[in-house]
């Protein structure tokens, strides 16, 4: 369960008695404080306070901060909480959408506060809470922190501005969840954020119509590509984008299963989009035209054709060994595959002898095609899962055993790489070597791999997904955990922790936009 309040780690040891959290550990002190009588913003929030489940208050004329779950990291700050080392309020890589914990009922003007006594450190700097002039305070079971020169500014590095007919002003310095003006039904569907555009779908009865806006202003909508939601085999919306080539396209799928195909659309630089295939294919650009792997069902053999550019694929012809099937994952069933990649005059490409013999035939195994001269050679004799080329390096998951593996591009060379069993995603930056794996609970773990040592995990949580945005990892936590966002940098150090829970994410040229789960507003991370 999320952990929304700084006392979560208090409340077991105080259930047994019934008693409030903070009152095992706090003298009877008690101070009288108020609800400020001035607007109070956070990063640009406006804050609620008569109507705020932890409204801001005022003592001894110092507005106090609530140190909430969301608040804190809203701040830039993490809290911590041992029976050992008592209450610890750091400085972190933490951001959080605001939340503003409203209700129906009015909150007084006028209000009873205790002092704690526990220990408090402030980045790891012990303090004497009952000799400071401005003391934390504990109210509605939350402790509250003194907006203090010392505190604020020299510890936290706030920037806070009054003003008499605006208020106050709290600024602090860490990474910000913005919401993005886009309208309600933006988050219905996915989103992206493509050179200065937003991208979204409107759905109004079975039509989908895909719009951009400028960031600058979102009103200024622009009618991109639009069609006709098939309704045969129920009403899938669904549409998804996606960079290729450093271009964005975004796909569909109409029709049922077999019947149906998937349609791919690249959008142009004047911001209207054009159907570029329709199908079920594994499309790769080479300087020769589309080198294009026909996934439809049932698979059949000899099913690699090159179509010249600008071509329909029936004007394309056959190339390969005929008597091999192509971009297909075969055990008990078939996987569509698509780590097929293209480089200079080569393919390096998944076959299997064809028809297929699971007991004698040569299954799922790495071959590099010339696609000047049509020869063809194995490159790597084990059957495997899939394969990634990084860095004019192979890398490759081989089914034996579910280990990475890497190669030269000929295939000598071989080691393997990893100390777990490894998923579908993998990629290495600068030299190091990052990994998914599934622990015995069939949860998604991330590694680093470590050549002299036991690969490092490096995010606790499970997770949904991971990509790489430049030289970050951008990792989509499972839902039900603290944090729903993590990003680590080329090393795998842990650079941002965001608390928003997250259903749809693109991640693109610095820019992170992500649908919430909670509201299904769409929110910007830069």
């Amino acid at each position: 369960m999320k952990k929304k309040y700084l006392w979560v780690g208090l409340l077991a040891l105080c259930i047994s008695t019934g008693a409030a959290p903070w009152n095992s550990f706090a003298a009877d002190t008690g101070v009288r404080v108020s609800l400020p009588d001035f607007n109070v913003q956070l990063n640009g929030n406006q804050v609620d306070n008569p109507y705020r489940q932890y409204p801001l208050l005022v003592y001894k004329d110092i507005t106090y901060v609530p140190m909430t779950w969301y608040d804190s990291r809203l701040l830039g700050l993490k809290t911590d909480w041992s029976t050992k080392e008592g209450l610890g309020i750091a400085k972190d890589k933490v951001a959080s959408s605001y939340e503003a914990y409203q209700t129906n009922r009015k909150n007084p003007t006028s209000m009873k506060a205790t002092i704690p006594d526990f220990d408090i450190t402030i980045n790891n700097k012990k303090i004497n809470n009952a000799t400071e002039p401005y003391p934390l305070l504990s109210y509605n079971d939350i402790i509250y922190f003194p907006l203090t020169w010392k505190f604020a500014h020299d510890e936290f590095g706030w920037q806070y501005d009054w003003n008499a007919s605006t208020g106050l002003s709290i600024r602090s310095d860490n990474t910000q969840v913005a919401a993005v003006p886009l309208p309600d039904y933006a988050g219905d569907n996915d989103v992206a954020l493509y050179k200065d555009y937003y991208y979204f779908v409107k759905t109004t009865g079975t039509t989908n119509e895909i719009y951009r806006a400028p960031v600058q202003d979102t009103s200024k909508t622009q009618l991109v590509y639009s069609y006709e939601v098939s309704t045969s085999y129920g009403f899938n919306k669904q549409l998804d984008f996606f960079i290729k080539d450093d271009g964005l396209w975004f796909s569909y799928h109409n029709g049922g299963a077999i019947m149906g195909s998937d349609v791919y659309c690249k959008v142009k630089e004047d911001g209207t989009a054009e159907q570029v295939h329709r199908g079920y294919f594994d499309i790769k650009s080479t300087s020769y035209g589309n080198l294009i792997v026909n996934l439809s069902v049932p698979p059949s053999g000899n099913n690699l054709i090159l179509v010249p550019d600008g071509e329909d694929a029936a004007n394309g012809k056959s190339i390969g060994n005929p008597n091999f099937i192509y971009g297909w994952h075969i055990a008990d069933g078939y996987g569509g595959n698509r780590s097929t990649t293209v480089i200079g005059d080569n393919a390096y490409i998944m076959a299997s002898s064809y028809p297929v013999d699971l007991n004698k035939g040569q299954l799922n195994q790495i071959y590099r095609l010339n696609l000047k001269t049509n020869e063809m050679d194995k490159i790597v004799n084990a059957a495997v899962s899939h394969f990634k080329i990084i860095h004019n390096k192979l890398y490759y998951v081989k089914d034996e055993d579910h280990f990475l593996y890497s190669s030269n591009l000929d295939g000598t060379g071989e080691q393997k790489v990893s100390h777990n069993p490894a998923g579908n995603w993998y990629d290495e930056i600068d030299g190091n070597l990052f990994y998914i794996s599934q622990d015995a609970n069939g949860s998604t773990r991330l590694y680093k791999a470590e050549p002299s040592q036991t690969d490092t995990l490096l995010v606790e949580e499970s997770l949904e997904s991971v990509e790489r945005m430049n030289d970050q990892l951008i990792c989509k936590i499972s839902a039900g955990g603290d944090y729903g966002l993590k990003v680590l940098d080329k090393t795998g150090k842990l650079q941002l922790s965001v608390t928003d829970s997250i259903t749809r994410l693109f991640a693109y040229d610095n820019h992170i936009l992500f649908v919430s789960a909670k509201d299904q507003s769409v929110k910007q991370i830069d």
